[in-house]
């Protein structure tokens, strides 16, 4: 009977030790559950790079093509007003340059920065810090603080 009661003992205290390193975060998994898992991490981690790769890549092909359209605009607009001679020509070449300048390129420019920051934000920043773990998301709420605070 005496060693009936110790192992009641010794499976109570590894309940115990069990309860506890759950709760601690510290779950059992099999070999099999954490290969699987860190393929999936690993995919993630690839097609991330592969997705901020390809944006780098988009940012230096729009860097190309800004240069492209800069070098049309000016020998269309403005080289072929300047050469003529005729100051007329010369001030509406200038404002036609301006205006596509300013339109096309200026303006894609803001956009283009303006999305490349969002999506700095929103997909780099975000799956570096963020993760989908199974807890509810509860803001800080002052008023919580001071109910769960014991009162004097």
């Amino acid at each position: 009977k005496h060693q009936h009661q110790h192992s009641d003992l010794d499976s109570a205290s590894s309940d115990t030790h069990l309860v506890q390193h759950q709760q601690q975060g510290h779950d059992d998994h099999n070999f099999s559950e954490i290969v699987i898992h860190q393929a999936i991490e690993t995919i993630e981690f690839v097609l991330g790079m592969v997705s901020n790769t390809a944006s780098y890549l988009r940012l230096w092909a729009l860097s190309l093509a800004h240069t492209e359209l800069a070098t049309v605009f000016w020998e269309k607009a403005l080289l072929v007003s300047i050469e003529t001679e005729n100051p007329f020509f010369v001030f509406v070449g200038f404002a036609v340059w301006f205006a596509v300048t300013f339109g096309v390129l200026l303006c894609m420019d803001v956009l283009e920065c303006f999305l490349h920051a969002l999506r700095l934000h929103w997909v780099e920043f975000q799956n570096k810090f963020y993760k989908a773990d199974g807890y509810k998301f509860q803001p800080f709420s002052l008023v919580k603080v001071l109910e769960s605070a014991p009162r004097y």
